[in-house]
């Protein structure tokens, strides 16, 4: 077996974002736990160098596992300033206290530090200067508020 010397995955910056969101759609109790669906209404991206905005249309589908999980997959596109647009799909992990969780739900203002939100973004687009966005790993962290969403992107280096 050889025994070659692996690369140590970095986190390099990529964007934060911010995505406004509308009023939950509560679906209920379902055979997998709570459904909902959170209409992503507009946002924005800032990464180094570029900009973009998120168009309405998007929405978040988040399975309510337990008091202290939820399973979360936000699906938008990003329109840049150069008018490309990117293909996002977002799953997540989030959670906490069961307290602090159903504050979350309630839409209660919860401190970031106290929730456990990571994800994992990827990207497709038909941008040949940023095809390279589909061929590499991404992961972030996230905090969720009452209105929106913001978020901070990093790529696997």
């Amino acid at each position: 077996m050889s025994t070659a010397i692996l690369p140590t995955p970095e986190l390099l910056f990529f964007a934060d974002l911010r995505v406004s969101v509308a009023t939950p759609q509560e679906v209920g109790a379902t055979v997998h736990g709570r459904r909902r669906l959170i209409p992503i209404t507009g946002g924005e991206a800032v990464g180094e160098g570029w900009r973009a905005r998120v168009l309405p249309g998007g929405a978040d589908f988040q399975l309510i596992v337990n008091g202290t999980l939820a399973e979360l997959d936000a699906r938008y596109v990003l329109e840049t300033d150069g008018g490309d647009l990117i293909y996002v799909q977002n799953t997540a992990v989030r959670s906490g206290p069961p307290e602090l969780m159903a504050r979350l739900a309630r839409g209660e203002v919860v401190p970031p530090e106290q929730i456990y939100f990571r994800c994992f973004p990827r990207f497709e687009t038909a941008a040949p200067s940023l095809a390279w966005i589909s061929e590499r790993l991404f992961v972030g962290t996230g905090a969720r508020h009452p209105d929106s969403v913001q978020m901070r992107f990093f790529e696997l280096k």
